[in-house]
């Protein structure tokens, strides 16, 4: 694959190998030339785990103190007093009779689906349509719940849900590179701290492997994870 000449020259500005400060990747990050739309700044954790073993697994949410950058369309599948409850607390889209026969035909223009327990054994049913777009609620992540004023809001206000790959590796969005370097800062460590937090028990030896931090556009910068926890 042939990069551009913009690639080229900020790859020249990053040694892989050096694993540098996040203040120092972020600053070196803000160098780069930027591309003509607002890029993604993503995390990726190589951990120490095997996410085939069940108590290796890595997965939860984690609400970004600075959000993500962007509008997130919030969809409730409830029926009855958590339809008004999930309008007031900003839901783009509520109901159940209207929206499962669309998503049964194959309809899924929405971010995050929330939905109440009792709502769920309908929702199984198009599992195939959700599954693969990672739009299925689910408990573990905090999608399927009764407390639809919470999630709405935690969804709404950057809430990002992180799953260990096949590899061991966590990729997660932090901002947009329209974001302060400050801003950038907190969220990242706001989602380290999360991952550091959920280490599973079953995990022997050095959990964090390593730390690479990117723009959409851009090389990756080696982070040194002592400055993040």
């Amino acid at each position: 694959m042939k990069h551009g000449k913009h690639y080229r020259k900020a790859k020249a500005l990053v040694d892989k190998n050096q694993e540098v400060a996040i203040g120092a990747a972020l600053a070196t990050l803000s160098e780069f030339q930027k591309a003509k739309f607002d890029e993604t700044v993503d995390l990726a954790v190589r951990l120490n785990v095997n996410p085939r073993h069940a108590d290796q697994m890595v997965r939860g949410t984690v609400v970004l103190p600075n959000g993500t950058g962007k509008a997130v369309r919030v969809l409730v599948i409830t029926r009855g007093p958590k339809e008004q409850e999930a309008r007031d607390a900003g839901a783009d889209m509520v109901g159940a009779d209207e929206y499962l026969p669309k998503i049964k035909d194959g309809w899924t223009d929405v971010d995050v689906i929330i939905a109440t327990p009792d709502m769920m054994g309908e929702l199984g049913k198009l599992g195939k349509i959700l599954g693969p777009r990672g739009l299925m609620p689910n408990p573990k992540v905090g999608t399927v719940t009764m407390d639809i004023a919470k999630a709405v809001k935690e969804a709404k206000a950057g809430r990002i849900e992180y799953r260990v790959d096949k590899a061991g590796i966590i990729h997660a969005p932090v901002g947009k590179r329209s974001f302060s370097n400050q801003a950038l800062q907190e969220n990242t460590e706001a989602l380290f701290r999360e991952l550091l937090r959920v280490k599973p028990a079953a995990v022997k030896g050095t959990y964090v492997k390593s730390v690479f931090i990117s723009g959409t556009m851009t090389p990756s910068i080696r982070v040194d994870a002592n400055s993040l926890s």
